[in-house]
């Protein structure tokens, strides 16, 4: 269960606001967004990967306390260590065929037709 960043006191995922001490959790207005808050006099903006490369378009910058799209400099965009979901060779086959019935069908008549004419011409 996680706890207030300000009273350390358990609260749920999914607060808005702590019940304790009224400190605000979420951005206002987006509840599923997590504020992101600064410890201490430092602004979120010296260790923020959007304020590195220049692509950040808050207003507070480079000042700001608090921020909903605050992404560490040390952590990685995209975590590359995990193995992409990709499904085996046979299974993607086999999905983009019930997804092309048309496709797949012009095709056969396609190699159909060739087969027929080469079996023409052979005799």
């Amino acid at each position: 269960m996680p706890t207030c960043p300000r009273c350390h006191q358990p609260i749920s995922s999914k607060a808005i606001a702590c019940p304790h001490c009224k400190t605000v959790l979420k951005a206002y207005g987006h509840p599923g967004i997590t504020l992101h808050r600064a410890t201490g006099e430092t602004p979120l903006c010296d260790s923020c990967t959007y304020h590195a490369d220049d692509t950040c378009t808050f207003p507070q910058r480079p000042y700001a306390q608090e921020c909903t799209l605050y992404h560490d400099i040390t952590k990685p965009l995209v975590d590359r260590s995990l193995p992409a979901n990709r499904p085996p060779f046979l299974q993607s086959l086999k999905l983009w065929c019930q997804r092309n019935p048309g496709l797949l069908g012009f095709l056969g008549i396609g190699v159909v037709s060739v087969l027929l004419a080469l079996i023409s011409t052979s005799k």
